[in-house]
């Protein structure tokens, strides 16, 4: 019902099964104050709903949790608690807190700047296919941040990132004139090879 929008209906099934200590129900509840979907929009409600979720250790509670304590909603902005929440979601597999911690590191947000820390949350998600965090992988090997500077590897990345993505290709086009014929065909049998392994 929640996935078809019918909001009230999915409320009055899900509020008792949340009630009871089920963390997806309290997650979807918290999505729905969030967004206002079936009941008025209320940050405080979806913080509590998330949170007892996301104390269960339901991996898109934490992230959500995370997401309101770096926006101030529902709760005071507070970067240490968002990253905190971020890293629970990260270290279960989440691919959104994976890239949002390299996204913090590389830019240096709630925490220090660290290039080879980024690179290694983009990794965890760009192997798990998200293509935001691949094209943020590959412009790390392009610049040399975190890691040795590598057009091949760069061009593997975005590759990749185009291949689940159609808005990267421009990237990976431009990344191609950086770079010989050989090390073109290098880094597309390492996306091949990439590929094949992960099906």
């Amino acid at each position: 019902m929640y996935q078809s929008s019918r909001f009230k209906a999915a409320f009055e099934i899900l509020e008792p099964i949340a009630e009871a200590g089920n963390p997806n129900a309290q997650t979807i509840l918290g999505l729905m104050y969030d967004h206002g979907e079936g009941v008025p929009q209320d940050d405080a409600a979806a913080v509590s709903w998330y949170r007892k979720a996301a104390d269960q250790g339901f991996a898109q509670a934490q992230f959500n949790l995370g997401a309101m304590y770096a926006n101030g909603q529902g709760v005071p902005q507070d970067e240490a608690a968002a990253v905190s929440w971020y890293r629970k979601a990260a270290d279960q597999g989440d691919v959104q807190a994976q890239f949002n911690l390299g996204v913090k590191y590389a830019n240096g947000e709630f925490v220090p700047q660290d290039y080879a820390a980024a690179v290694s949350w983009y990794r965890k998600a760009a192997d798990q296919g998200d293509a935001k965090a691949q094209s943020n992988l590959s412009i790390m090997y392009l610049m040399g941040k975190g890691v040795p500077q590598d057009l091949i590897l760069a061009h593997k990345w975005m590759n990749l990132a185009a291949k689940n993505d159609n808005r990267q290709r421009w990237s990976r086009d431009a990344l191609e004139s950086l770079m010989t014929p050989a090390q073109i065909a290098e880094a597309r049998k390492l996306a091949r090879e990439w590929r094949k392994k992960e099906e």
